[in-house]
């Protein structure tokens, strides 16, 4: 933002100022000084004062009292304006004072601005002017809702061209995949932001013997001398709505618990937060496909609803952005609809928080979950297309939530007594991708058997083991002498011992023992590297 930027710009993020204000709220609702809070997000304070407004019957609040940050606003600018770092609170008169003194401690400018009131309406005024009056009934519930359609018909895409190449090859095939923008290590990217927490982060962005291995979760102990923490974590997959919303939606869902059961997250103790990004949704002359729109966020809320249920995990919050078109060159560009997952959980002994990063040579690599013939819209098919042509069309990966959480829950019992080693999800790019990560953090190899996979799937091919993106799949590494244990704990579930890893610095995966892959461990490094990395 410049002094030539317009007033209709979106307001750009302030987090120092958005930090002082949430300690000092924290503060305040700690001493009892808040009654009710919200903040100003749509609508700005036409709506955080106005939806508050409903529990007293009434508010009136004088636009002349509200800082500016610029000079000339009209009085509808003010009202509506959705400027960040502002939160609406409501306090008892008697609290006003130490309010207002907490506020000048943690140097938060707070700004007495009106009052709720009994009126049975939103009285709004600018100084002596009075610039609008809305019953609270109107408010609420006179404005008519949308009657809006959708319609879905699954669309028709071209499919994938498979080319013929030998194992090495293949490893070559893997270099590329690894340096694409939803792989690449986005290392120079999370190094700009400080990621410590004061010290207090135990599972940090990165991991394994150089600490430039992916995690897949972080774990805090923001609490001093206990060994409970905190766990975050995140899926998105926006590549599957060009299938199906639904598909996209459930993997996103599933990527985020997945990511957390990783680390050894409490089930019992989740939340989960559903970020929409979307393009418009509502037909019109400008959006004419705008039921098929429609219908994909209807599917994408249906499975979120259905998949939450089953992994009893609630929504405690979330955000919604509809409108995210552009028209650039007299071309029509929309985002493909998104939903990013995000989950919050409780672990139960930090101590005991696995990494994705294989631990020692020698050690036992599984594979859990069951793997299906399932390239639909995968990075796989991405790159294929964008290479050499063909489609991204076959089966998404469809998720059978039941048995996920069913093998999630042994799969945390198992680090709970410290079988496991290591965790790392396969999502992006399959087994190959995730495979090459677990190898980055220990800066080892690994030797690898897939014929088992077959015992999922009959239909199964190469492609689609080494690159599916099947749900419900985790790569473990264990010690050999927690083998019979391990496998007796997973007794009632889908796993596969496919492997070891091995001293020598590449990746090599047979079948029937073919080799089917090779790959040098430095160049894929190199590669999953070198794509996204500004500083060089």
């Amino acid at each position: 933002m410049t002094e030539d930027s317009p007033s209709s710009a979106v307001q750009i993020g302030d987090p120092i100022t958005q930090k002082k204000m949430l300690d000092m709220l924290i503060e305040a609702r700690d001493s009892g000084l808040i009654q009710v809070i919200t903040d100003n997000g749509a609508g700005g304070l036409s709506s955080s004062v106005g939806e508050m407004a409903e529990l007293t019957g009434g508010a009136e609040i004088d636009l002349g009292k509200v800082p500016l940050k610029q000079s000339g606003l009209s009085s509808w600018e003010i009202l509506v304006s959705e400027s960040q770092e502002r939160m609406t609170v409501g306090i008892r008169p008697e609290d006003k004072e130490n309010f207002e003194i907490l506020a000048k401690l943690h140097e938060v400018e707070a700004s007495e601005i009106g009052k709720f009131t009994d009126s049975g309406a939103f009285i709004v005024k600018h100084h002596q002017e009075s610039v609008a009056y809305l019953p609270i009934e109107f408010l609420h519930n006179g404005c008519p809702q949308m009657n809006l359609k959708s319609e879905w018909v699954p669309p028709k895409n071209l499919p994938i061209k498979f080319p013929k190449l030998n194992h090495e090859q293949i490893g070559d095939l893997l270099c590329r995949l690894l340096s694409r923008p939803n792989i690449a290590s986005k290392e120079w990217w999370v190094r700009s932001y400080d990621h410590e927490v004061i010290a207090q982060t135990v599972v940090k962005p990165f991991c394994g013997k150089y600490s430039d291995a992916p995690s897949d979760a972080a774990v805090i102990a923001p609490l001093p001398g206990k060994t409970q923490g905190a766990v975050i974590s995140n899926g998105i997959m926006p590549r599957y709505s060009d299938i199906d919303a639904y598909a996209m939606a459930a993997a996103s869902v599933d990527e985020a618990v997945r990511n957390a059961v990783c680390v050894g997250v409490d089930l019992d103790m989740i939340a989960g937060l559903d970020n929409f990004c979307w393009p418009d949704p509502v037909e019109s002359p400008k959006t004419p496909d705008g039921k098929y729109k429609l219908s994909q966020l209807v599917r994408a809320n249906q499975a979120i609803d259905d998949i939450c249920r089953i992994y009893r995990l609630p929504c405690i919050s979330g955000k919604d952005s509809m409108k995210n078109d552009a028209v650039i060159d007299g071309k029509k560009i929309s985002v493909p609809p998104t939903i990013l997952f995000s989950i919050l959980g409780n672990h139960k002994d930090v101590r005991k928080a696995v990494t994705s990063d294989f631990k020692k040579t020698g050690d036992i690599i599984y594979l859990l979950g069951e793997t299906y013939q399932e390239l639909g819209a995968s990075e796989l098919a991405f790159m294929l297309r964008d290479e050499q042509g063909g489609g991204i069309g076959g089966t998404v990966p469809h998720i059978n939530a039941e048995r996920n959480i069913s093998l999630y829950k042994t799969i945390v019992k198992a680090m709970d007594k410290k079988l496991i080693s290591s965790a790392h999800d396969c999502s992006d790019g399959g087994l190959a991708v995730s495979l090459a990560e677990c190898c980055f953090g220990s800066d080892s190899g690994a030797l690898i058997h897939i014929d088992s996979l077959w015992t999922d799937c009959q239909e199964l091919d190469s492609w689609g083991a080494l690159f599916g993106e099947s749900l419900g799949r985790i790569l473990v590494s264990i010690k050999p002498k927690n083998k019979i244990e391990f496998e007796q704990h997973m007794q009632n579930h889908s796993f596969h011992e496919i492997g070891i890893v091995s001293s020598d610095k590449k990746i090599q995966i047979l079948k029937n023992q073919k080799a089917i892959l090779t790959a040098s461990l430095p160049n894929l490094k190199k590669s999953w590297q070198s794509s996204l990395n500004g500083g060089n």
